[in-house]
């Protein structure tokens, strides 16, 4: 079957005040491990490619067609997303090969032309089926600083999200993107009163730097949609060494990209229920 609507994933957790997994897929093993690790999980699960990764395949058709194929075999609902396009190149290409959502990112720019950048895309991608999420309040760590950056202002939120069309808005309050530890600080309030100003579904970037129990906080404060990638790949590193370290003779990648790919399907299993609440 094709891969789910991501606003059914999406709005269907947000209905039921639950979150749903957006987790980044860097190379086959990872799309393979987080489909596993939904399906092991019982739980809708969301692959992410960004712009980074499709640069660093030559292009995204190749780890977006692998993605797309994962989502179709796939026995729990399965959405494709494009995470972090700054490129409106990358949202056409990406919406050609079938991916049911996007996320474009014009969070540097000054807020008119944030605006005015996002509502083009949106329309773009509306008339073709396609859901948009943006952000606004620049999350921080993108280069691997942990910087916070800029808290997301409700009343802008609001203002943002009538003015652009967007299905899901990503906030700043409090995570950064790329954190190795799970220290992150969120501002819990600030949450509350923009899930309570903004009609779209909440997106909380930079979630590997959040605990277990501050992610299930998030979602009860009302984030819906909750991103993580260096978590995962920290699992991902972490058994390939492991495995490398006390197997030094191993030449096939297969020995050790395998006990990778297990590592994090276990991990994403293990986290999905802590965002469903379950």
């Amino acid at each position: 079957m094709p891969p789910i609507p991501i606003d059914e994933i999406v709005q269907d957790a947000a209905g039921r005040g639950v979150g749903v997994g957006a987790f980044n897929v860097i190379q086959l093993e990872h799309a393979q491990a987080i489909v596993a690790g939904a399906e092991a999980a019982g739980l809708p699960v969301i692959l992410q490619i960004s712009e980074n990764t499709a640069r660093y395949h030559g292009s995204l058709e190749p780890v977006g067609l692998a993605a797309l194929a994962m989502a179709r075999a796939a026995r729990v609902p399965v959405g494709v997303h494009l995470d972090h396009a700054e490129s409106v190149d990358l949202v056409r290409e990406a919406v050609a090969l079938g991916f049911t959502s996007v996320m474009f990112d014009a969070a540097t720019l000054p807020y008119e032309e944030n605006v005015a950048a996002t509502r083009e895309i949106t329309a773009y991608c509306h008339r073709r089926g396609v859901q948009v999420e943006a952000e606004l309040g620049e999350v921080g760590g993108k280069d691997g600083a942990h910087a916070p950056g800029v808290r997301t202002d409700p009343d802008e939120a609001r203002a943002f999200v009538a003015a652009t069309g967007v299905d899901a808005l990503a906030v700043a309050v409090g995570s950064s993107h790329a954190m190795l530890t799970r220290d992150a600080v969120l501002d819990f309030d600030l949450i509350g009163r923009l899930r309570a100003a903004v009609s779209a579904p909440l997106v909380l970037h930079g979630s590997s730097g959040v605990g277990d129990l501050d992610l299930a906080r998030a979602v009860s404060a009302g984030m819906t949609k909750v991103n993580v990638s260096t978590h995962l790949n920290k699992a991902f590193t972490r058994a390939a060494r492991d495995y490398l370290d006390s197997h030094p003779e191993v030449a096939d990648p297969r020995k050790y990209l395998g006990p990778a790919r297990d590592a994090v399907a276990a991990e994403v299993a293990r986290l999905l229920p802590v965002l469903n609440g379950s």
